[in-house]
């Protein structure tokens, strides 16, 4: 594990497997174990680097979180990598690598699903202080429960508590209740703006079984850029890159490893 200072003094940890260009995976609501099955089929090419997000694994706290201390803690992970990196980010982590790479140089960015809230789901988005209410209640697994309901599945699953027993993070992430809270009052504090100027090629990916307000959220973001990727795995939801790792990372892949234009899936 190895360890940078954010801009406001947090200790952030990272970790670092293999060796080659820097690739940073940074993961959304749930811990950097998400990215444990996906490491071996970067790591024989590239430095895989898995930030642990302030407050979770490894990391350092702060009593306030904001989207802009997630980028200073992306950013310093950044200055303390050789080279230039590609980001992938999947959920919160992907808005926090299209935030970074608007600032910062980086070689490409991927985003699944980025955690971005548009038009009138922003407008009511209260599952912030909806999770902060059951927190306040003593009730931080009925929290984590309404937020993966809503998240993962859109707000409509008949029967949530047996997918959560197939479901490898529960209950080791009704630890991470509180932070995921803020997470999402940052998220419900942002606003998409018209045009986003991103200085490296972008690839964005949904799934067709996705939350329709993140699915909502992605196109808006396609539209804001410039010049981007788009591409939609059919039958597959939001945990996408490991719910279906040989269809995601296989056009990952293409994207980062390729000077031309890859063949993709699907592209609206």
């Amino acid at each position: 594990m190895q360890r940078v200072t954010s801009a406001d003094g947090t200790s952030i940890a990272f970790e670092q497997h293999g060796e080659g260009p820097p690739l940073i995976l940074l993961h959304g609501g749930s811990s950097p174990e998400y990215w444990k099955p996906i490491i071996p089929r970067f790591v024989e090419d590239y430095t895989v680097i898995i930030p642990h997000r302030r407050g979770v694994g490894e990391s350092g706290n702060s009593t306030e979180y904001s989207l802009d201390r997630g980028v200073e803690d992306v950013r310093a992970v950044i200055d303390a990598v050789d080279g230039t990196p590609i980001l992938f980010g999947h959920s919160f982590g992907g808005l926090l690598a299209i935030e970074t790479a608007r600032t910062a140089s980086v070689e490409k960015l991927v985003a699944y699903e980025p955690a971005v809230l548009v038009g009138e789901y922003r407008e009511q988005a209260s599952l912030a202080s909806q999770m902060q209410a059951r927190i306040n209640d003593g009730n931080r697994r009925q929290a984590m429960k309404f937020y993966i309901r809503e998240v993962m599945h859109g707000g409509d699953i008949d029967d949530l508590d047996g997918w959560l027993a197939e479901w490898p993070p529960w209950p080791d992430i009704v630890g991470l209740t509180e932070n995921i809270a803020r997470i999402n009052r940052a998220i419900e504090q942002y606003h998409l703006p018209d045009s986003l100027e991103i200085d490296a090629p972008v690839l964005l990916l949904t799934g067709t079984e996705g939350p329709p307000h993140l699915r909502d959220g992605i196109r808006a973001v396609n539209e804001a850029l410039s010049d981007s990727q788009f591409t939609e795995f059919e039958g597959v939801g939001h945990g996408g890159p490991t719910e279906a790792p040989d269809r995601v990372i296989a056009e990952v892949r293409t994207f980062i490893d390729e000077k031309k234009t890859p063949i993709l899936e699907g592209r609206n």
